[in-house]
């Protein structure tokens, strides 16, 4: 395992279960560097979308991919720049999402090059990154790596919740069926699927607060400092 001056933490669970809200909270309390890997897909997918780029094109999207500088703002969380601009609130459109998951993420050479990035800057220490394969394929000897679940039903309200603190309605059963089917593509993907390890501490957020979920990881955190 690679010696580094803080731990990283990793943290895989399926959509919705509440990752990057307590990532970034863990972040912030950590003083650690948030690594959203989702939004450096959307990144990548925007700055195809921007170029014209006809996203069936595997080749044209990977080239995409490789010509991205995509960077973290360390104390701005949830900041993501690509090329230099501050693309946080772009890449959350809509159609972003739409080709996001029906087109660049299942890439493989996409893939490669943002799992590389990802590694490079973790490299370190002190990050927290979440996603569907960061304690499988991108770090894989973490020294904190967490499986963050909660029931579906559970995930279908809350995303619910959320979506009417906005304005925005969209039916509960739609949203559940939405979840039940990203489950299972995020298990069946064919690179990058969701995976639970043998060693990575399992927390089930259905009866939890986010607070209770981000405390017990900063304690975790904290015995892992010393050993990192």
């Amino acid at each position: 395992m690679t010696k580094r001056h803080k731990p990283i933490l990793a943290i895989d669970g399926p959509a919705g279960a509440g990752k990057s809200t307590v990532a970034k909270k863990l972040a912030q309390a950590l003083s650690y560097l948030y690594i959203d890997t989702g939004a450096m897909y959307r990144a990548v997918t925007l700055k195809a979308m921007r170029q014209g780029v006809d996203l069936k094109d595997q080749s044209a999207v990977e080239a995409a991919a490789r010509n991205a500088r995509l960077e973290f703002v360390p104390g701005k969380t949830g900041i993501i720049l690509l090329d230099g601009e501050d693309v946080s609130e772009a890449i959350r459109t809509p159609e972003v999402s739409r080709n996001v998951s029906a087109y660049v993420a299942n890439y493989p050479g996409v893939r490669k090059v943002l799992v590389a990035a990802q590694q490079r800057m973790g490299a370190l220490g002190g990050v927290v990154m979440e996603g569907r394969d960061i304690t499988t394929v991108v770090f894989p000897d973490a020294e904190l790596k967490i499986y963050l679940d909660a029931a579906q039903e559970v995930r279908a309200q809350r995303r619910h919740a959320e979506l009417e603190a906005k304005g925005q309605e969209q039916r509960y059963g739609d949203l559940l069926a939405d979840l039940q089917r990203r489950d299972q593509e995020d298990l069946c993907r064919p690179g990058g699927a969701l995976r639970r390890t043998n060693d990575a501490v399992v927390i089930d957020a259905t009866h939890l607060r986010v607070e209770e979920v981000v405390d017990r990881i900063i304690s975790l955190a904290r015995e892992k400092e010393g050993c990192a």
